[in-house]
């Protein structure tokens, strides 16, 4: 099972300014190891970032995205106290669902 995701959002004025950092090899399968071995892919497909059961990021990821992607947007129409449904989705069927509340 992976890490938890650090998943911090803030009202700023009209906006939620959302930050995540998802821990995740992110192996593009191009790489080799130090025998000379090809490294298998394992990188995220898909995140999606739900507010009050809408969605305001929907990402295609890929075998480019480094090692432990930071990831930072924001939206409007939460407000404090509203929770984030963060889910990304990898090609090779792992997948993770955290949780946070709007601060």
């Amino acid at each position: 099972m992976s890490e938890p995701m650090r998943i911090r959002a803030v009202q700023v004025q009209d906006l939620i300014e959302v930050k995540l950092m998802i821990r995740h090899p992110m192996e593009s399968g191009l790489r080799k190891d130090e025998n000379g071995k090809k490294i298998p892919a394992h990188f995220i497909e898909t995140l999606e970032v739900k507010c009050k059961d809408r969605i305001v990021l929907d990402a295609y990821l890929g075998m480019a995205v480094s090692e432990n992607p930071f990831i930072q947007f924001s939206f409007k129409g939460g407000t404090k106290g509203d929770m984030l449904e963060v889910t990304w989705k990898d090609n090779l069927g792992d997948a993770r669902t955290d949780k946070a509340a709007i601060s």
